[in-house]
């Protein structure tokens, strides 16, 4: 839809935080459901101009730039598609610094942000716009309606000023998620050397969990989510050894041996074990051979207060939050 969206409408201009005129209105966009809902509906030329008329219907505000709400998955690549052709410029910032699977769960929440007002839209024509009392409310009640129209719904969420977006955002995330997509095609043309991975690693700033092969995938929608578990048996270095890795939507934990070896809301990642190009949860299949790497997450999500958001124990995961450079350093001990 991105690269579509260019090719039909133009570039579009990146801009930095603190390049945002203090009086600008931005409008972050996503879409919310269950990513292999995404894979098979699609979506449409249209739906975020229809969102983006709407929120400057309802806060007589003219919208000045979007920008992504997380930097995961699809949600990365439908700002540039609404950007492109809306003709405005995008924000170099998300709320996450990755993905998360509920609305509430960004670091514009910890800053005092509202969700709402939140204008939604699905493929059939049916659009609203919602005020809620807390951001939680606005994740329950929006989730509903994604369940009641399919399980996919086109959102603008959190309109902020640039000050907001400046105090709270993960800034430079699009600008890092370009130079990570080199670094990889990099390895993938064979610039650099294929045979290590501590290449891959020095170029990512990612830990080493585990390298296997998907000896059982687990799959479940419920609730406009995506639920699974990934079985992996080792292979190379990690022979004679096991481990999973549990997702909502969004890796949420890997354990190696029965040793938890990272959590949210540090990222989990799976990428080929051969040319390092990311694996999404939905492409898993059985003998996939794979890498597992921990990325450290943002820093305001090691707050107490982003903890109580996005940690472990939020997802029903009985462990303390350990940063996951920690826990790779003790694997084993």
């Amino acid at each position: 839809m991105a690269m579509q969206a260019v090719k039909e409408c133009g570039p579009v201009t990146l801009i930095e935080p603190d390049e945002v005129p203090d009086d600008a209105f931005i409008a972050p966009c996503a879409m919310m459901g269950a990513p292999t809902v995404m894979t098979e509906k699609g979506g449409g030329k249209d739906d975020f101009d229809r969102l983006f008329d709407l929120v400057e219907q309802y806060s007589g505000k003219k919208i000045y730039a979007t920008m992504p709400m997380e930097a995961g998955g699809v949600n990365s690549m439908l700002p540039i598609a609404a950007a492109a052709r809306r003709g405005i410029p995008l924000v170099d910032a998300d709320g996450m610094g990755r993905a998360f699977p509920e609305l509430q769960m960004v670091t514009f929440t910890i800053g005092g942000a509202s969700a709402t007002p939140l204008a939604y839209s699905d493929e059939k024509g049916n659009a609203g716009v919602m005020n809620n009392v807390s951001n939680k409310w606005t994740e329950d009640i929006a989730r509903s309606i994604t369940n009641i129209v399919g399980g996919q719904l086109m959102i603008c969420l959190y309109t902020m000023s640039a000050k907001m977006c400046r105090d709270w955002g993960v800034s430079g995330i699009v600008t890092k998620s370009e130079q990570l997509g080199k670094a990889i095609r990099s390895i993938k043309e064979g610039l650099i050397d294929t045979t290590t991975e501590q290449r891959f690693l020095e170029l990512t700033g990612g830990c080493r969990l585990f390298s296997g092969k998907v000896i059982d995938v687990l799959r479940e929608t419920r609730g406009a989510f995506n639920f699974g578990k990934v079985v992996l048996e080792g292979i190379g270095s990690d022979k004679q050894h096991e481990a999973y890795v549990e997702y909502q939507n969004e890796n949420l934990q890997c354990v190696v041996n029965g040793e938890t070896l990272a959590t949210a809301p540090d990222l989990i990642c799976l990428v080929d074990h051969d040319t390092y190009i990311p694996v999404p949860n939905e492409a898993v299949k059985y003998g996939k051979r794979v890498l597992v790497v921990g990325l450290p997450c943002a820093p305001q999500w090691r707050s107490e207060a982003g903890l109580e958001l996005v940690g472990p124990r939020y997802f029903g995961i009985d462990t303390e939050y350990i940063p996951v450079e920690e826990r790779s350093k003790r694997k084993g001990e």
